[in-house]
């Protein structure tokens, strides 16, 4: 890859001052030191109705969904942080994926998702730490193509994780993050060969 790989890093959650975005963070300056050139995204800036077949035909895709499908397209690497609901994906998240992943004339099916590399994370105030919504999100991606790394990091007691500039105050996890960030600079790098 000649120029620098470029990887989108964003949280599954909405709420403001999401501990999953604080973690997502931590993994993009990971994917910089790595020497990506690296976007930072909060899913509430892009609201998005639910996924509805009928919405779409009547409308074509929500113009929030068509910004999202072009960040993902304009990136080669994703970094997603996926707070667990209820053992599972959020609505928000999944919301995401699913109006992103619908072709529109003369598109390629999956052109936003097929053969990027992602790097999965998640924090929660559980004491599994969003372990179980990352299976979930990993199923997804992987049937839409994208090759997920097996690195991942579940943070525990989310809620007393972070220092207040933003770092974990475990250093064995915060490094851990930062080579989640690296790791898919490097797979990316090396799938573009």
């Amino acid at each position: 890859m000649s120029t620098a790989p470029r990887v989108l890093a964003f949280g599954g959650s909405l709420r403001r001052a999401s501990f999953n975005q604080q973690l997502v963070r931590v993994a993009a300056e990971g994917a910089r030191q790595a020497g990506a050139a690296v976007t930072v995204l909060e899913l509430r800036e892009l609201p998005m109705p639910v996924f509805d077949e009928d919405l779409e035909r009547e409308h074509g895709l929500p113009a929030n969904a068509k910004r999202f499908k072009e960040l993902l397209k304009e990136h080669d690497a994703l970094l997603i942080s996926g707070p667990e609901y209820n053992s599972s994906i959020t609505a928000a998240l999944k919301n995401a994926i699913d109006w992103a992943s619908r072709a529109e004339p003369n598109e390629k099916p999956l052109a936003c998702f097929a053969g990027k590399v992602c790097g999965l994370m998640a924090a929660s105030p559980g004491a599994l730490g969003g372990l179980r919504g990352l299976v979930t999100v990993r199923s997804i991606l992987s049937n839409i193509q994208v090759f997920v790394l097996p690195d991942q990091l579940a943070v525990s007691k989310a809620h007393e994780a972070f220092t207040s500039d933003g770092k974990l105050k475990d250093e064995k996890q915060h490094a851990a993050v930062l080579r989640i960030g690296a790791r898919v600079v490097e797979v990316a790098r090396k799938l573009a060969q």
